[in-house]
């Protein structure tokens, strides 16, 4: 089996060690050998972003643009190849990883002309005979930090804009899918890019991702993952003044009303919870149901859910396919125990499968009862375990849904303008839906969140030049 080496100043190098790739299908399945990295290697690359960032933010708009278009275009052309990767190695179905890979395709043609775009603004002093411009800069070194979830797409919305605005990159994927990155960067490799200006350096967090945050050399870091590593990535670019953005997580509320479509709702409700194993920062994890069509809408969430094909994610019909690990699994099992501890009612779901490969397969689980004190509805999963909490109105369920220390993604569901104003204006959420799942977001808009959910600029769209540059305000006696 190939060994697949970092990529270090344009070099492909072997680490110190080796991880194998498995494939939560199917455990049997090895997808790949990858190089670990260690501090020294992760350091060369940081050295060599350093010594190459400056002739690539000189380099002009359009050689930016045809780097990233060259990005977007082979991705496109092999999305089936890896988005079958993807699926693999991750365990989302086949058709959802494809989807992922283009998507990925589209971030980095929408960041090759946000290339050409980039701009400065001209304006009068207040004092007479001098001139003001204030111009976007980029910051240097950008360090991403990146999860398993989503392992090409959120690689891509970090790594075009920073690329885009003359940054140079350091890139550390999560260590469980390895694959995708590794595609991707390969793909870079290729795309005319001085060496030195990507970078990747696979490996531990407590090795590759520490030393990122505590050099020097790195200006700024975008991580997304848990709200725990967020806290240290916080702390530890506070404490050398690196700018910082942070993803982590959400405890998103679907509200649904006695006046919603039914059918419509229970759908989205499908969707955001369970859809990709439940395994989405924007996962509908709270459904907040008014009473008068509680007892209706649970019903047809248990029939919507064993109908739900789970299986080996590159089987055909599979709609829900395995826990990323055993360790995911472990988390899943815990709060599914702790649920019931707590009084919860278990309507569905929830057990381990047996498929045709040993992996790690559970069926989606509903709680019904539940209240929104309880750890079920409180801290966030990130598998495919939903609860419903019964309210008496509008008000009440607007209160719960705001009641979290989460602010990613929030839903309604309601037939009625005045509620789905209302809603849309007071959920604390970075991103509201009316009538649609509160997972699934459009790759040129702004994403993010607030409270525990997300810390400084948003991620995406025309918006993340916000992270990446820097402003520099000049004045010229005339």
């Amino acid at each position: 089996m190939a060994l697949h080496r970092n990529l270090i100043n344009g070099e492909w190098l072997e680490g110190k060690g080796v991880r194998e790739n498995v494939n939560p299908s199917d455990i049997s399945d090895i997808v790949g050998e990858y190089a670990q990295a260690d501090r020294a290697q992760t350091e060369a690359a940081i050295a060599a972003a350093g010594a190459a960032q400056p002739g690539w933010a000189a380099t002009t708009p359009q050689q930016k643009a045809d780097v990233l278009e060259f990005i977007g275009t082979e991705l496109l052309a092999r999305k089936d190849e890896i988005g079958r990767l993807l699926a693999r190695e991750e365990g989302k179905p086949l058709a959802n990883g494809i989807a992922e890979t283009m998507r990925a395709a589209q971030i980095f043609k929408f960041f090759a002309q946000e290339a050409l775009r980039t701009e400065g603004v001209g304006i009068s002093s207040v004092r007479p005979g001098v001139d003001v411009m204030i111009t976007r800069e980029p910051l240097g070194v950008v360090g991403l930090i990146c999860p398993w979830n989503f392992p090409i797409a959120i690689p891509a919305w970090k790594m075009a804009p920073a690329l885009a605005f003359g940054n140079s990159v350091v890139f550390k994927p999560a260590d469980l899918v390895r694959g995708s990155a590794w595609a991707l960067a390969e793909i870079v490799s290729r795309s005319g890019l001085p060496k030195g200006v990507f970078n990747l350096v696979m490996g531990r967090g407590s090795v590759v991702g520490q030393t990122l945050l505590e050099s020097r050399g790195v200006h700024a870091i975008s991580f997304t993952g848990s709200v725990e590593t967020g806290s240290r990535v916080a702390m530890a670019c506070a404490a050398r003044g690196a700018k910082f953005q942070l993803e982590m997580g959400g405890k998103n509320p679907l509200v649904v009303l006695d006046d919603a479509n039914l059918d419509l709702a229970v759908a989205a409700a499908l969707d955001g919870a369970f859809y990709q194993t439940g395994q989405r920062c924007t996962a509908s994890s709270r459904l907040i149901v008014q009473a008068g069509i509680h007892d209706a809408f649970v019903e047809r969430m248990v029939d919507g859910m064993k109908k739900l094909k789970v299986d080996h994610a590159l089987k055909e019909g599979t709609v829900i396919g395995p826990v990323v690990d055993d360790s995911q699994m472990a988390q899943d099992e815990r709060y599914i125990q702790i649920a019931r501890d707590e009084g919860g009612t278990l309507a569905w779901g929830g057990e381990r499968l047996n498929r045709d490969t040993k992996g790690h397969y559970l069926s989606p689980a509903l709680f019904t009862g539940t209240t929104n004190d309880m750890r079920i509805n409180r801290e966030e999963v990130f598998g495919p375990v939903a609860s419903v909490i019964r309210v008496a109105n509008y008000d009440e369920a607007l209160s719960v849904a705001n009641d979290t220390s989460f602010g990613l993604s929030s839903g309604i569901f309601t037939a009625s303008l005045k509620h789905a104003t209302d809603f849309r204006k007071k959920s604390a959420a970075g991103m509201v839906m009316v009538n649609l799942p509160t997972a699934g977001v459009d790759y040129h808009v702004p994403f993010g969140g607030r409270k525990g959910s997300s810390y400084g600029a948003r991620e995406q769209g025309r918006h993340a030049v916000e992270f990446y540059t820097a402003i520099k305000t000049a004045y010229t006696l005339a």
